[in-house]
């Protein structure tokens, strides 16, 4: 069995890659409807050409460098250009609004910016021209943005910047484990996202330990991977790009959810790095496409469901082995051809897992493996495996290499290289969660007879979606108890696609606004005008926050937050237990309308 290699730096690793696969295809994206490819050797020119280009404008070194793209080819070549440079990358989310972008470059203190489009500019230049970077890249032609500042277009720089690839690949001796690589930025329970800082043995252990299991638990061979999730999302950005790059794995980049079934089907990848919701959208697609197929179909399918929980509750019987050699030749084979037939693992993680979802895909032939972490971890602390033995309801034990302790109040307590060096600028923070070399991830849990780590409960308040985005309740909450018309608010939407809100309107506002309308304040509740004016003050709130954290729905409480009725503690916070179980009911069929 080949061994997983330990690195220098990440650049070192992907630049001895590129020497050992030469003209094999690296890199794929669709356009004109055919999948075209860049060879590791294109590649590494490019990488080359890019960073000789950075440095030409001025870049020194440790200088952060913002990234804004979506997932293309373009993207790794620029976050391993702007390493070999010397500077930092900051990759940043497509959907994050003017706002946004100017915290980013601002708290980063970034140099100079890349980004992919004219479209995804329109919202970056604004903040560009008010911040201190010095120039822009635009991947493709950025209308409108000539003369706000200096702007340079991808392919001219690149040409004007012909590079001898050795002789970058050989000035990278002096980068180390222990340098910063990135910033990656993450919403706080405070409310502004902070920077993660990821130095080059952070990623390194995570792809390091990610690998071995792949290696040992499914043998490592030529790999595949089609990369979906965001890269400014840490779990992509290591688990979708340098763990391939380690392995010497290809890359396809899908074009998006609704052609992501399609994409499965025509690159055939053998490992998948995926969140939850997508699983859950799968799940339900197959189902449904079953249930149109007849009575038998769905017979099957509650059977090879039947067998799949037997056998994860230790239960398995040869009885049962009939039945699994009738679905391996008739459900199962059609089911893992959806998947393009040579599907090794789906890797779920950035949010928790539904057990059912995970023993859907074991029933279907198909392994999935839960794992857990966070940004400031690398990602990803534990991951399930075979070897281990695979539990629905734990994520598995931790990567090699890698620490884990549960604390007298049952925090889990993180220790190793994939560890942050702390929050950019942002030294109160950083003690908080640093202590004695210990990550305190605020999560909740215990550790198996096995070895395996399993999730009890989140000792912070933050929301985490269905796509394993980080979203601040505290912020979203702050910014709509600033409207007058709202006096009290929570946010929901843990493992959900998107926030709803709990509102307690403003009484003040309430009795002013019934007395000029006529109406009395106990038909308030059915009033649509009433309605209206409050989805008003939240359409204002929203204006100015991200897509991920924008209120799409709302309900109004039935009586105010109060330390009386237990919904606030002594000290004025809300107590968000008591308040979600009283009104889960009506939060969760805000999602089903």
């Amino acid at each position: 069995m080949r061994a997983i290699e330990k690195f220098p730096n990440l650049v070192t690793m992907f630049f001895t890659r590129a020497q050992e696969k030469g003209d094999a295809p690296f890199l794929w994206r669709k356009s004109g409807g055919q999948w075209h490819s860049q060879s590791w050797t294109e590649v590494a020119h490019q990488v080359a050409s890019l960073a000789a280009a950075l440095k030409a404008q001025g870049l020194k070194h440790g200088d952060p460098v913002m990234l804004v793209s979506e997932n293309r080819p373009e993207f790794c070549i620029a976050d391993l250009a702007i390493m070999a440079a010397g500077c930092i990358s900051v990759p940043t989310y497509t959907t994050n609004t003017t706002r946004d972008h100017q915290h980013i470059l601002t708290d980063s203190g970034a140099r100079a910016v890349i980004v992919s489009t004219a479209k995804l500019a329109q919202a970056l230049m604004p903040a560009v021209v008010r911040s201190q970077a010095a120039f822009i890249i635009g991947m493709e032609p950025l209308r409108g943005a000539q003369g706000t500042c200096d702007c340079h277009l991808w392919s001219e720089l690149l040409a004007a910047h012909p590079a001898d690839v050795d002789a970058i690949a050989a000035a990278q001796t002096a980068t180390t484990r222990n340098d910063q690589a990135c910033i990656i930025y993450t919403s706080g329970t405070g409310g502004s996202p902070r920077g993660v800082m990821q130095h080059h043995g952070a990623i390194l252990s995570n792809v390091e330990g990610a690998g071995k299991v792949v290696a040992e638990d499914f043998g490592w061979d030529d790999e595949v991977f089609l990369s979906f999730l965001p890269l400014s999302h840490a779990y992509e950005h290591s688990g979708g790009q340098f763990l391939p790059m380690l392995l010497g794995g290809q890359i396809h980049y899908a074009e998006g959810l609704e052609k992501l079934a399609s994409n499965i089907e025509e690159t055939r990848p053998t490992i998948m790095v995926v969140v939850p919701r997508l699983f859950e959208v799968l799940r339900a697609r197959i189902i449904k496409s079953i249930e149109k197929q007849g009575k038998f179909p769905n017979y099957l399918l509650a059977q090879a469901i039947r067998i799949a929980a037997k056998e994860a509750a230790g239960k398995g019987s040869m009885l049962d082995a009939p039945m699994k050699l009738l679905l391996s030749r008739t459900l199962i084979p059609k089911v893992r051809a959806r998947f393009g037939g040579r599907m090794k693992a789906l890797v779920s993680g950035g949010a928790p897992l539904n057990p059912d979802v995970g023993l859907f895909f074991h029933a279907m032939g198909l392994t999935l493996l839960q794992g857990y972490g966070q940004t400031e971890a690398g990602p990803v602390v534990s991951c399930n495996r075979p070897a281990a033995g695979i539990a629905m309801d734990t994520v598995g034990p931790p990567l090699d290499g890698v620490e884990v302790r549960i604390a007298e109040d049952g925090e889990i307590l993180v220790r190793g290289e994939l560890v942050m060096h702390g929050y950019w600028r942002n030294p109160a923070e950083t003690e908080k969660a640093l202590k004695d070399g210990w990550l305190h991830t605020g999560d909740i849990g215990e550790i198996d007879a096995k070895g395996r780590i399993r999730i009890t409960d989140r000792k912070k308040d933050l929301i985490v979606n269905d796509k394993g985005d980080n979203v601040s309740p505290q912020k979203v909450e702050g910014m709509l108890t600033l409207q007058s018309e709202i006096g009290q608010a929570m946010v929901h939407g843990d493992r959900r696609p998107y926030l709803v809100g709990l509102l307690v309107p403003d009484a003040e506002w309430t009795r002013e606004w019934a007395t000029a309308q006529g109406v009395a304040l106990d038909s308030l509740a059915a009033n649509p005008a009433y309605q209206a004016a409050l989805r008003a003050a939240v359409d204002r709130v929203n204006d100015d926050l991200s897509v991920l954290e924008r209120v799409r729905r709302f309900i109004l409480a039935d009586e105010p937050f109060a330390i009386e009725n237990e919904e606030m503690t002594p000290s004025m916070k809300i107590r968000r237990h008591v308040i979600r179980k009283r009104y889960a009911e009506r939060l969760d069929a805000l999602y089903k309308t």
